[in-house]
């Protein structure tokens, strides 16, 4: 499926429940984050301070499930394949319909998702190993901290691409170019140094291999927020789970500088 519309019509549906990598290819996906108006404020300071796994798209107002400025028809409810629900930090299910959770205090963050970047990269030539093999990117919960604002601190999440250090060189700078979708990696080459102990173990997604001629690439990841969920311990905080994006009608160029 290529339109977003589409596929946000067959989520609705209830016919489109798996990861969205490579769908709607030219179209932005989005990292959802919701969260009570009393946390609102904070969180938007974070993500001002913390751009690289927070570059802010669109915030809701209170209780409004639309977000008209990426779709005309979005609704945050019913239109991400499958959601996780954290209360006081912790998960405690995944739903794929918010419209029994929903409240009139809630506020809708949607982040810039690393999914635009990758389709620069493939239009470069620099494949993507988890995406040929249809699974989820590799995600891990690293040793570096974010910036805090008030409640919400905690560590950086990245996710991982392995290339060849040519590659790699060029892929720097292909994502440099999209700052409100992560832009450049934060880390090359030894995991450890930033915390990650096994790569064939993630916090989140699928594990990727690393050949013996490759270099393990890091990005600040969207799914961020529900790292600092876990320290913040909110009372309530609503995410996308990993890989289910928002799918926008917001195109991938005009995130792209010059």
């Amino acid at each position: 499926m290529d339109d977003p519309r589409e596929i946000r019509h067959a989520i609705r549906q209830g016919n489109f429940r798996r990861h969205t990598a490579g769908v709607a290819p030219g179209y932005v996906q989005g990292n959802v984050c919701i969260l009570p108006r009393e946390y609102a404020e904070e969180f938007r300071l974070f993500c001002e301070r913390n751009p690289k796994p927070c570059p802010l798209l669109a915030m809701s107002a209170p209780g409004d499930p639309r977000l008209p400025e990426l779709g005309a028809d979005i609704d945050i409810r019913i239109d991400v394949p499958r959601y996780r629900v954290f209360r006081d930090g912790t998960l405690v299910e995944e739903v794929t319909d918010l419209r029994d959770l929903w409240r009139a205090d809630l506020v809708t963050f949607v982040l810039g998702c690393s999914f635009s970047f990758e389709e620069a990269l493939m239009a470069a030539g620099l494949p993507l190993r988890y995406v040929e093999q249809g699974r989820n990117v590799s995600m891990y919960r690293t040793s570096i901290d974010c910036a805090s604002a008030g409640r919400f601190r905690g560590k950086l999440v990245v996710s991982m691409r392995p290339f060849k250090a040519a590659d790699a060189i060029r892929a720097i700078e292909i994502t440099a170019r999209y700052p409100r979708a992560h832009g450049a990696p934060v880390h090359i080459g030894r995991p450890d140094l930033i915390g990650i102990g096994d790569l064939a173990t993630p916090w989140a997604g699928d594990p990727t291999e690393v050949r013996e001629d490759e270099l393990p690439v890091f990005w600040a990841c969207g799914i961020t927020p529900q790292s600092v969920v876990l320290d913040a311990k909110p009372s309530l905080c609503i995410t996308h789970a990993p890989g289910h994006m928002l799918v926008t009608d917001l195109e991938n160029a005009a995130l792209a500088q010059e």
